[in-house]
């Protein structure tokens, strides 16, 4: 059966992933998707303090230009794509077997919100965030695991949220896409772990990105998340580093997280009504009273 360890990580019952080989990052190839955006660019900072040489990837040059002048000599190449396209996430593996380069970490980040009913979203919307959100990292994985399989190691990281273990208001899209992505993570780890790929699935709360400026629809006033709960990314990226470096499967990268997801395992009833409380302190937020 699954349990708790001490601080609130979630584990699988297999023991030995807590005690494998730790993972050197030195001079590891690392592709970072939605490089740019918040944590994106705290990932470029740190994976390339860490040692690793950065395969960068955005949207488009303006959001990758942060990535590219933070990351300096640690970058092999900068990409711009829509990886909420298969197309886009083509010419991620294209440009990378044209350059001949082999990332050992994929770090699927790139991730969009919207906020709303779920009728009150517009359906092409919703429609990109799945493609974006969980398409995407399937998708590019499909594409790089079977090198990591041929050489006999390589790394899966997968930003999902702790929207992906709680349901929340108006986050219905944001919360399949993370579930799914959860899902695909610890499945894909019962898959691979024999053949010496590592996965490592990733539940931050909010923090400061620009995911907090995600459009809303079907409200009378914008709504925002209280200023003391949201967290600050160096220190979540920070967290995810290690999390990585120690392979571990599920990491809480804040103590947001890992209380609300401890609540969720072991007194879910709570859960609602932390959810009332949130819709209220949210609607004070954004009305700028908090």
């Amino acid at each position: 059966m699954p349990g708790i360890w001490p601080g609130g990580c979630y584990a699988t019952a297999n023991l030995s992933r807590v005690k494998a080989e730790m993972t050197d990052l030195n001079g590891k190839v690392a592709l970072i998707t939605g490089a740019g955006g918040g944590f994106g660019l705290q990932m470029t900072r740190q994976f390339g303090a860490a040692g690793c040489s950065l395969v960068l990837t955005d949207l488009n040059d303006k959001a990758l230009r942060p990535a590219i002048d933070e990351a300096g000599d640690s970058m092999l190449t900068a990409v711009a794509a829509d990886l909420a396209t298969e197309e886009g996430c083509g010419v991620i593996a294209g440009t990378c077997t044209a350059k001949n380069i082999a990332p050992d970490v994929l770090i699927n980040n790139a991730g969009i919100a919207v906020a709303g009913r779920i009728d009150n979203v517009p359906r092409e919307r919703w429609e990109v965030l799945m493609q974006l959100n969980l398409l995407a990292p399937m998708r590019l994985t499909n594409r790089f695991l079977p090198t990591m399989i041929e050489r006999g190691r390589g790394h899966i990281v997968n930003i999902s949220s702790l929207a992906g273990w709680v349901g929340s208001e108006g986050l219905s899209s944001y919360c399949a896409s993370k579930f799914g992505l959860r899902g695909f993570g610890e499945s894909l780890f019962a898959d691979v772990e024999s053949l010496g790929i590592q996965v490592t699935n990733v539940y931050p709360f909010f923090s400061r990105t620009p995911i907090l400026d995600s459009e809303q629809y079907g409200y009378e006033e914008r709504r925002a998340v209280p200023d003391h709960l949201i967290t600050d990314p160096a220190d979540v990226v920070a967290r995810i580093v290690d999390g990585v470096c120690k392979n571990k499967l599920h990491v809480f990268p804040d103590s947001h997280a890992r209380r609300i997801h401890y609540l969720q395992r072991f007194v879910p009833w709570l859960i609602p009504i932390l959810n009332k409380r949130m819709r209220s302190a949210s609607v004070v937020a954004g009305q700028g009273h908090w």
